[in-house]
């Protein structure tokens, strides 16, 4: 679930405004226990929200807002971070090393102990709560990614782990032409969480409206295989629906050995994501 990041100060603008009234959190009603009549309902309402993503509604889970100054200092440090060992290595970044950087170097600065604990809750937390309803995948926040289960893509900036993820992106560049590029590999949990912490930014605290375009922490198939795809040259759009309008998707999709992790009118709580290629 991949969404191409702005710049800090982009996310920072959208707190210049009023962040809105903060809603108690609700647990995200789950669509296979909710009973008829109101599971009809229930779906078609499921249905609107994912094809109207980046709205909000009243249900949604926000942060409170006392909590938006851990949040952004959070997300600046992170942000250090990435200046610091570059984009493409941020992607396999572990918890470990980033706490390593943050006291190594004056540049990013020691992660507080707010912050610290801020990242933990977030990858810890039940993010149904939010109405994300996929899998955790990843359970140990400290999860590494050593060198040697990783391949670096050239002229991409990302990372593919060896076996089988590596051996499809190949097949695919085979098949469906050079045209075909790796957009997004290998995230670690330190990369998706500064993903997640973007978007709850962007949102004005909207967690689960956060939650419907990224994976929360933890939750990313990212993390452990899967890849995102585009079409050279399109920039953004092979991070919106008009992927799906090109040759190189229909290329994709009459291959018949490939298989997208998040298809339209899926039921994960994500919205569709036709250039994200499930591999595990």
């Amino acid at each position: 679930m991949s969404t191409p990041a702005p710049n800090a100060s982009d996310f920072l603008r959208a707190f210049t405004g009023d962040a809105g009234q903060l809603l108690p959190q609700k647990d995200a009603p789950i669509l296979a226990q909710t009973t008829s009549p109101n599971r009809e309902l229930y779906l078609d309402n499921y249905l609107a929200k994912m094809a109207d993503y980046e709205n909000a509604y009243q249900e949604d889970v926000y942060l409170e807002r006392h909590r938006y100054p851990v949040l952004i200092s959070t997300f600046k440090r992170l942000d250090r971070v990435q200046n610091l060992v570059g984009h493409g290595n941020f992607n396999v970044v572990s918890f470990d090393e980033m706490l390593k950087y943050g006291k190594r170097y004056s540049s990013v600065g020691e992660f507080t102990q707010v912050e610290k604990d801020f990242l933990e809750e977030l990858f810890f937390a039940n993010a149904r709560q939010y109405g994300f309803l996929g899998d955790k995948v990843i359970t140990e926040i400290s999860a590494p990614i050593p060198e040697r289960d990783r391949r670096k893509v050239g002229r991409t900036g990302h990372f593919l782990y060896r076996g089988k993820s590596e051996t499809l992106y190949d097949k695919l560049q085979k098949d469906v032409g050079s045209n075909i590029v790796l957009t997004s590999g290998i995230r670690s949990v330190v990369k998706q969480s500064h993903l997640f912490l973007a978007k709850t930014i962007q949102s004005k605290g909207n967690l689960s409206k956060a939650s419907r375009s990224l994976a929360p922490p933890g939750h990313s198939y990212h993390g452990i295989g899967d890849f995102d795809v585009g079409k050279v040259g399109f920039g953004r759009k092979n991070f919106t629906e008009a992927f799906a309008t090109t040759d190189e998707y229909k290329r994709l999709v009459d291959l018949g050995y490939v298989d997208i992790r998040y298809p339209r009118d899926n039921m994960f709580g994500v919205r569709y994501e036709p250039w994200h290629i499930k591999v595990v």
